[in-house]
């Protein structure tokens, strides 16, 4: 591995005045937490990312998906839990890797969140970061199965999912086992979504005090993102698996903002002019 890689999540959080938002810690619980992972051509991958980001590769392949959360209790650190708000939320998520004022960074690139709350759509990317899409959500949650569907507000479908808790990984998972995929995914903490001001990203650094997983079955996987063939063309981006998570007590902090440098090779937390 690179001996330049810094894992940002790593390094403690960055003072309120360098990140964009108002909102510097956001904690709450992550009622469920599903992640339908798609495991892609890197070739395809790459022509989908904007640059400086790369595809972060394991065992060959890039990887993406979908993440669908409950929040509850969601609210700045500072308020008390009956203050929190509930929302259905989603973030498509790519895992990524790239080159940051001298150090290569990895975490995910996050080309479309979708929100049921007017809270998020109104305040995502002026108060705290990531700019959300007003979308319905139906779900249906009964004993180990979780079942759920996106529709956009233009009457379109954006996920359509349904899975059901198991024992074990799949056997066609690129993850030889259940520890390999959260300990991949543990590093893909950061997420960087962009702005409508070109070559600029927010970033968000999610905490989980808690952490328990589970394998799910994937019995329906649907995705408007990862099954557009003009995007990704037939068999280059295949289901690869889903987790599941449950009850987890988190805080998101907010990043430094990110700009493409004047060199347009790597990223950078000053802001660039002319």
């Amino acid at each position: 591995m690179d001996d330049r890689l810094l894992r940002i999540g790593d390094h403690g959080h960055y003072p309120l005045k360098e990140t964009m938002g108002i909102l510097d810690t956001v904690q709450g619980v992550i009622s469920r937490r599903v992640l339908l992972n798609f495991r892609i051509d890197p070739e395809a991958l790459e022509r989908v990312l904007p640059k400086p980001f790369k595809p972060k590769l394991y065992k060959g392949v890039g990887i993406g998906g979908v993440c669908m959360i409950r929040f509850k209790e969601l609210r700045p650190k500072f308020l008390p839990k009956w203050l929190g708000l509930r929302s259905e939320n989603a973030a498509h998520r790519i895992a990524v890797q790239w080159e940051q004022d001298g150090n290569l960074c990895e975490g995910v690139y996050i080309p479309r969140r979708d929100t049921n709350s007017i809270f998020n759509s109104v305040l995502g990317g002026r108060v705290f970061p990531g700019i959300f899409n007003r979308s319905t959500f139906d779900v249906d949650e009964q004993n180990d199965n979780v079942c759920v569907s996106i529709v956009r507000r233009d009457g379109g479908n954006e996920i359509t999912f349904r899975g059901r808790v198991a024992d074990e990984m799949p056997k066609s998972s690129v993850f030889p086992s259940l520890d390999d995929a959260a300990n991949f995914f543990s590093l893909g903490a950061t997420g960087y979504s962009a702005t409508k001001t070109a070559n600029h990203y927010h970033g968000m650094d999610l905490d989980c005090i808690t952490w328990s997983i589970h394998p799910m079955v994937v019995d329906t996987a649907e995705s408007c993102f990862f099954g557009d063939l003009e995007r990704f063309p037939q068999g280059t981006a295949e289901v690869d698996c889903a987790l599941l998570m449950n009850d987890v007590d988190h805080q998101w902090h907010s990043r430094p903002d990110l700009y493409l440098d004047s060199t347009r090779s790597c990223l950078t937390t000053k802001r660039q002019t002319g």
